[in-house]
């Protein structure tokens, strides 16, 4: 297995997604890969895209500092399909593109409680087609959906979500692509690393040399990662520290 690829740029590492992709989106507020999807925002083309992610953003006033992610996505019209545990606003009275769009059938929505969010893509990145769970049972969430009886209780049947490409926050990488979460960025993170062809991983600290990390320590594989890239001293830290 090759080691990943560091890029030397977060427009590198983004610069070659095609349309029409599955895109993994992790975090909720720590662990939000921040930088690549700016880069994403302001150095790919990319649309008719599918995102999977906790919530499906709602764009406010740009951001002082420039970062954009997945609500600037959906707002430009590059986002065909969000997939999410919850698509509306977080204060029912304040106004969501999200929700306008959605109402307006110009964006397509598939909501999915989040844990299981969390087991489609999981079980996507095992090799596991689909699994059984009880949450959304007779709900309009099982509408559609194969159900079946274990020992007396009903299971609807939920499909595995295997993405295109993911992008990963990662606090600590070594050259192999072995990876080290911090605190609660390691929430989506390392379901998410797992659950796509194409790995994409932005490293808070300073890539480290093989074996520095101790085997014990790591979080996600580098089986896992395609490529890396180094948050510059000028990125995106705040909200995650």
């Amino acid at each position: 297995m090759p080691r990943p690829k560091i890029c030397s740029s977060m427009a590198e590492a983004v610069a070659d997604i095609p349309d029409n992709i599955m895109l993994l989106i992790p975090g909720f507020g720590p662990g939000t890969p921040i930088n690549l999807l700016t880069a994403f925002c302001d150095h790919s083309t990319a649309k008719g895209l599918t995102t999977v992610s906790n919530g499906a953003g709602n764009a406010g006033p740009p951001a002082a500092d420039g970062r954009k992610g997945l609500a600037e996505l959906v707002d430009a019209g590059r986002v065909r399909k969000v997939i999410a545990a919850f698509t509306a606003p977080t204060h029912p009275s304040r106004p969501s593109q999200v929700r306008d769009m959605i109402a307006a059938g110009t964006l397509e929505a598939e909501l999915v409680p989040q844990g299981t969010l969390a087991e489609r893509v999981r079980a996507g990145g095992a090799g596991i087609p689909a699994f059984y769970t009880p949450t959304g049972v007779g709900t309009l969430l099982a509408e559609g959906k194969e159900t079946r009886e274990f020992d007396g209780e009903t299971y609807v049947m939920e499909r595995a979500i295997l993405a295109d490409y993911a992008f990963i926050r990662a606090w600590k990488a070594d050259v192999n692509g072995n990876l080290v979460y911090r605190l609660a960025a390691r929430n989506f993170n390392p379901i998410f690393a797992m659950g796509a062809k194409h790995t994409i991983v932005e490293v808070e600290e300073p890539i480290l040399p093989a074996g520095a990390i101790p085997a014990d320590q790591v979080h996600t594989p580098g089986v896992y990662v395609e490529r890396m890239v180094q948050i510059p001293p000028d990125g995106y830290f705040r909200m995650l520290r």
